[in-house]
């Protein structure tokens, strides 16, 4: 029956190969050997475009969870390799099997972050990219790793384990939110949470082509990361990634109203703070802990009490308890678990006493300024920004015992060759006396004995720290048989076999990496702790937690440092969004506020390191920039002059500069003893701006809007008819109205500040657009100059709801509108979180209409309409259902804004004879995205013993290899002649579908026409 088939698999292709001449063009591919040509030197297929190296990736820098994992008999390891998307197979042989021989790999989704074996023939992998599990069978007796299912799941899918009284069913951490779901993202629902946890029947899969749930468990709690399992696999422990740590902000009104004595009397925008120094007025980093007297409130870094001031109620959940015996699985309300740390990575169980252990960090925000200021009074998170921990939780009790790995660091100062920094996945002994945790921010494997660590009683000991061949270890497991534990490091994308009893590396082998050379080179300054701070404890990843986001706010003024000017050296309205003499006009007192950045800025919450690049300055405040320097003097032209600032490249606008200026980090705040050299800089600065944004999980997967996003759309937009100096419509030759912005806040509609330009500098950069910012300044009444943000993140921050007031006083435009609510967040929106939700934002003074003509600061037609109006146009109050509607709308639009890749990207589906029609649907909106431009269509399928690969392009399917003709959709699918043969279709970004479907190495030479590999391949 075999030979059959696959006779069957030869005649279409040999039928197909007659047409090829007639199918595409000829001439050989450009940049390409001449592997690609037929014998008569003519292409067998034709490429639009063969990106280079240099250009065929991008760079996301998906965190790995759970990279490796071990046959249940130990012969085989399975390790994700995340910038390839594949997974990679050895066997493990040799003495005390510390050899690794690579046996192949296959295909899966985009950036793969975890795996799971279900049984000695079945692995399933965690595509966090794709929002979805591969499964691949693996057939011993033909010698072949394949993919025979894809399932559909939330956004963001990042963990995976096995549970059940038979261990068949699968748990899945994803985000709340993602077009997969089919359900709401409850987006603006308060009693939600944020953290699902999807399970599969994996005997019971059902026959949608993403497969069919078994149930969604729905944790109150932000972003989900970390699941771990009970020995016995009846208990499923589910953990937030992003937990916080009860703290959040209290407005400036409420800082101004409790410190009223030191608000500055001459100009209200103005404060003093303890030091004497007259600052900008902010908001306050407050915590949720307990006093001098055991009670608990809301205090500020000098202990004052702001629980007036304080909406928002964080119970904290960390630790989520799911029972797995029943059918389908249901959380345990009883056993949940609060208080575990800020930033949760893995989890681990002890299978003798059933404890389980969770890696962390604990966040020291509510301390505030950076710098080294001794003798000037001031605290500082210098080289202390988080403590690297384990926490070991008892369910049977609940109690908690919390490890800071790094006992020897004394406020902030120790031995640093002994420090452990970012713990993260980690493995128990059968025997659970041992606990074996990877350091990523170390290059170390640590082991513990899990006494000491359920005791309180770690100590930082050389003895048990075995030191890598390379960094960035991300994942470990261990053979209990052999002593032999295997740990993943990401840096140089490679696996380290480690003698665990001989506290020795033994073997290093690493996987193929399609990453630049200038990205692999780059990565270490985001994480290297030993490396870049004096007590190798911090990094930048300390905050920028894989390149990303921490989810909290930092109040990181420097009471030491000085005013940074603000440019001026441009055209206005190139910089600013409004001429800056509007605001000082109407607001004289803020005339200081843009003559210089002053050095205490108050709480500003972490901002990702993604998409920096053609967004311009950087810093909430954009005072990283290329126009002035660290030391306030300005960056000067090939002439000697102060550089001009102005688009695409030029002074504020240089990312390069912009992200270089923040050198001066490592020794202000990460702890290190001088900064980086330049070239290390430029290194860091390269790798960091190919970090990008992932596709917007919230807008439909054709790219459309729903309805209430359209007319979110259209008040983004809104215009109205440009009139002359008579008041009457200006034509253009076409006799048509020439249309102006319709202003929201007096001055632009949301457009004309938050720019949106998906085609913003083409041309002038691999990574164009503007998603909500051109890079321009704006004055905020926060009060001081901010540069105007990016929205492309905005869904990220949904959950906190509740607001700090933003005054006493009743009646006000801009009220507090939601109740006293718990919530999985404790900071929202605007620079400093203060903002529970966008609406909220939205009832701001700035956005009310007002049609009143004689009001001081002008009328207002195209406002939002709050309150009604009485009949001189001043608000009521009394709302108006129009406003609700609106701010709804523009906040919808918001969370589905655009991004840098369109929704489709990374979406999969794996086509099957049995199949149903909904594949057909999915693999025809993938090739219809394809045809707008939106992604590259890549296929992958198990044919003659080989993974073959083949690209979408001008209707047909081309392959990796001058034996296949090009295909058509039709003759591609009556290739899936069984599971054996499943194709999977998987959209990728643009430009990079060649390497990932024809040329995996860019070498020039197809995959099918060279043979690297074993059988596996």
């Amino acid at each position: 029956m075999r030979s059959i088939k696959a006779n069957n698999i030869l005649g279409l292709l040999s039928a197909g190969a007659f047409c090829v001449g007639a199918a595409v063009s000829t001439g050989s591919v450009a940049g390409q050997g001449s592997a690609f040509l037929n014998h008569n030197g003519q292409g067998p297929f034709a490429f639009n475009t063969v990106p280079t190296p240099e250009h065929n990736y991008r760079l996301f820098e998906t965190l790995q969870v759970r990279p490796l994992a071990l046959s249940p008999d130990g012969k085989m390891l399975f390790a994700v390799n995340t910038p390839d998307n594949r997974l990679e197979m050895f066997r493990v042989h040799g003495k005390k099997r510390s050899k690794l021989k690579a046996m192949g790999s296959v295909s899966v989704g985009m950036e793969p972050v975890s795996v799971a074996v279900r049984n000695q023939h079945e692995v399933w992998v965690v595509n966090h990219l794709s929002d979805s599990v591969s499964i691949i069978r693996l057939d011993g007796r033909h010698g072949q790793a394949r993919v025979v299912r894809t399932l559909h799941v939330g956004d963001e899918p990042r963990d995976i384990v096995f549970g059940g009284p038979d261990g068949n069913l699968a748990f899945i951490t994803t985000a709340h939110r993602g077009q997969n779901t089919g359900d709401d993202p409850d987006l603006h629902n308060p009693a939600t949470g944020r953290a699902d946890v999807w399970v599969f029947d994996a005997d019971n899969l059902g026959s949608a082509a993403g497969g069919e749930r078994l149930n969604k468990l729905v944790l109150f709690a932000d972003t989900p990361r970390a699941l771990a399992v009970s020995a016995d696999g009846s208990r499923v422990y589910a953990a937030p990634f992003y937990s916080g740590n009860r703290t959040t902000v209290a407005s400036k009104e409420a800082v101004a109203t409790v410190y009223a004595d030191r608000v500055d009397p001459t100009n209200p925008f103005f404060f003093f703070e303890n030091d004497g120094s007259r600052q900008p007025l902010t908001s306050r980093v407050v915590k949720y802990k307990a006093g001098a007297d055991g009670s608990y409130h809301w205090y500020d870094d000098q202990g004052t009490n702001f629980d007036a001031w304080v909406r928002v109620q964080l119970p904290d959940y960390d630790v989520f308890t799911i029972d797995a015996t029943q059918y389908p699985p249901q959380q345990i309300q009883a056993q949940t678990y609060p208080h575990v740390g800020t930033t949760l990575f893995n989890m681990a169980v002890n299978p003798v006493n059933g404890k389980v252990y969770i890696s962390n960090t604990d966040a020291n925000n509510d301390v505030r300024f950076e710098g080294h200021n001794p003798g000037m009074g001031v605290t500082s998170v210098r080289g202390e920004i988080v403590d690297s921990r384990i926490t070991v939780l008892d369910p049977a009790t609940g109690a908690m015992q919390y490890n800071d790995l790094n006992p020897h660091i004394i406020d902030g100062e120790g031995e640093g060759d002994l420090s452990l920094a970012f713990p993260q996945d980690m493995a128990v002994s059968a025997d659970g006396a041992k606990l074996m945790v990877v350091a990523q921010g170390s290059g170390k494997l640590a082991i513990y004995d899990t006494a000491d660590l359920e005791g309180g009683s770690i100590t930082a000991n050389a003895n048990n720290q075995i030191s890598l061949s390379a960094g960035g270890p991300s994942g470990v497991v261990y053979n209990d048989k052999t002593g032999q534990a295997y740990v993943m490091t990401r840096f140089d994308n490679g696996i380290s076999v480690v003698d665990v009893a001989g506290r020795k590396e033994v073997a290093h082998t690493t996987l193929y990496n399609p990453e630049p050379e200038h990205i692999i080179a780059g990565r270490r300054f985001l994480y290297d702790a030993r490396y870049t701070s004096a007590n190798g404890t911090q990094a930048c990843a300390s905050c920028h937690v894989g390149g990303d986001m921490d989810h909290l706010s930092w109040d990181l003024g420097n009471p030491g440092g000085g005013p940074l000017p603000i440019t001026r050296n441009g055209e206005p309205e190139g910089i600013f969004t409004f001429i800056p003499e509007i605001i000082i006009s109407l607001l004289p007192t803020a005339a200081p506020l843009f003559d210089a950045f002053l050095p205490v800025k108050g709480p500003m919450t972490t901002q990702s390191l993604r998409g920096l690049a053609n967004h311009g300055a950087m810093h909430w405040r954009g005072d990283r920039n290329g126009a002035i320097q660290q030391d306030g003097t300005p960056y000067l032209d090939d002439s000697g002059n102060p550089v001009v600032s102005a688009q695409p490249d030029s002074g504020m606008f240089n990312e390069f500069l912009a992200f270089s200026s923040f050198n001066v980090a490592f020794p202000g705040l990460v702890g290190r003893d001088d900064m980086l050299t330049e070239a290390e800089m430029s290194a860091f600065t390269r790798f960091a701006l190919e970090l990008m944004y992932p596709p917007n999980p919230i807008r439909a997967l054709d790219n459309s809007l729903s309805p209430i996003e359209a007319m979110g759309e259209a008040i983004y937009h809104q215009k109205m008819p440009q009139l002359d100096e008579d008041g009457i419509p200006v034509l253009d030759e076409n006799g048509n109205m020439v249309m102006t912005e319709l202003p929201v806040d007096r001055l632009h509609n949301c457009n004309g500040c938050h720019t949106y330009d998906p085609q913003g500098n083409l041309g002038f950069t691999d990574k164009p657009g503007f998603f909500g910012t051109s890079g321009r300044l704006s004055f905020e009444n926060l009060p001081m100059v901010f540069k105007v943000a990016h929205f492309r993140n905005m869904y990220q921050k949904v959950g906190m709801f509740a607001s700090s007031p933003d005054s006493n006083r009743t009646l006000t435009p801009s009220p507090q509108i939601n109740p006293s609510i718990p919530a999985v967040r404790g900071y929202g929106f605007q620079p400093d979180g203060a903002v529970g939700s966008v609406e909220h934002h939205l009832t701001g003074q700035v956005f009310v209409k007002n049609m009143n003509f004689s009001n001081p600061i002008g009328p207002n037609p195209g406002g939002l309409p709050t309150f009604k109006l009485d009949e001189f146009g001043e608000p009521l109050p009394i709302p108006d259902p129009a406003g609700f509607q609106a701010r709804r709308a523009l906040s919808a639009y918001l969370f589905a804004f655009d991004s840098n890749f369109k929704p489709i990207v990374g979406q999969q589906v794996t086509y099957t004879r049995q199949a149903g029609g909904d594949a057909g649907d999915r693999i025809g909106l993938m090739a219809s995205r394809a045809a707008m431009g939106e992604c590259d269509l890549v296929a992958k399928a198990n044919l003659l013993g080989r993974e073959r690969g083949f690209i979408y392009e001008s209707g047909l399917y081309r392959s990796d290899s001058s034996l296949f003709p090009p295909l058509t959709p039709a003759q591609l699918l009556s290739l899936a002649t069984s599971d054996r043969h499943a194709i999977t279709f998987t959209c990728v970004p643009v430009g990079t579908g060649y390497r990932i479907a024809i040329d995996r190495n860019a070498d020039g030479v197809a995959d099918g026409d060279e043979r690297f590999g074993s059988r596996w391949q």
